[in-house]
């Protein structure tokens, strides 16, 4: 199969995730998010991206989150205290689900569309922490030129955080009959091709547009956030699941795998 360039796949992917935001729409869960982005402490994330915000320090600061989705980690980042924050994501759909849970909440994030590898000029070196969370740099083909354009929305001396799955889960196969033994390779250079819709836990596979998910080994992210002149100050690997429930059986082996780690980089000052 002949694969697409760059770009194509940006654009498939755009239109796979703009396909697939009423799936997470028509669901309980949404329902619960609506009702809970109303109270002022609002946050949807876990302890150990929690703890680590808290310890770089997001409080009073000017906050982008890069592939925002529907904006509910954005308002958690208020919730800890920051001073300003805006998503951004390539998703129009999406973008919308997170104006409305904005119109719900006490906090007034900002929210805009468009594609991290062209960022509107006006913010470009205006943030004091970037943020990307789970199944973003999956969705790059190239993990270097990202962290590129996530440098130039820091401030010299700001911080960029990453909370990620890791990525030799990407090995195996979890719906498998033996989801322990490898099935495919670590270092892949071709995407993962995708023609189901992107929805999550327990909403079973509905056929959608096709799209790309890339793997980028752990040492090709780290030298990627250092080429692009950031400087690295914390890198930590964990046993615990921070994706999907199929994932969780990982975590229960007595062998412990990697699942997911963090990443803190600070772009050096001219």
């Amino acid at each position: 199969m002949e694969m697409p360039s760059a770009q194509q796949a940006i654009a498939h992917n755009k239109d796979a995730w703009d396909a697939s935001a009423r799936l997470h729409k028509d669901t309980a869960t949404w329902k619960t998010l609506v009702e809970s982005v109303a109270q002022a402490d609002f946050s949807c994330l876990d302890p150990t991206i929690t703890a680590l915000l808290q310890d770089v320090g997001v409080a009073g600061k000017d906050v982008v989150q890069l592939g925002c989705n529907n904006g509910r980690e954005s308002l958690s980042l208020l919730g800890l205290g920051a001073r300003r924050v805006l998503g951004v994501d390539q998703s129009r759909a999406f973008l919308q689900q997170a104006r409305e849970l904005a119109e719900v909440s006490p906090h007034n994030p900002e929210f805009i569309e468009a594609d991290i590898h062209h960022l509107p000029e006006p913010l470009l070196g205006r943030f004091d922490v970037a943020l990307v969370t789970i199944g973003v740099l999956n969705w790059m083909p190239d993990v270097a030129l990202f962290m590129r354009h996530v440098a130039s929305a820091l401030k010299p001396g700001g911080t960029l955080v990453v909370y990620e799955t890791h990525p030799f889960l990407e090995v195996f196969d979890p719906r498998a009959a033996n989801p322990l033994l490898p099935a495919s390779s670590y270092f892949q250079r071709d995407p993962f091709v995708l023609q189901q819709s992107i929805v999550y836990e327990g909403q079973g596979e509905v056929a959608g547009p096709t799209s790309y998910w890339y793997v980028h080994t752990l040492g090709s992210v780290v030298s990627g956030a250092i080429a692009a002149q950031l400087q690295i100050e914390h890198l930590q690997e964990y046993p615990h699941c921070n994706r999907e429930e199929l994932y969780e059986q990982y975590a229960h082996q007595p062998a412990q795998l990697p699942l997911c780690f963090t990443l803190t980089a600070t772009k050096r000052c001219a």
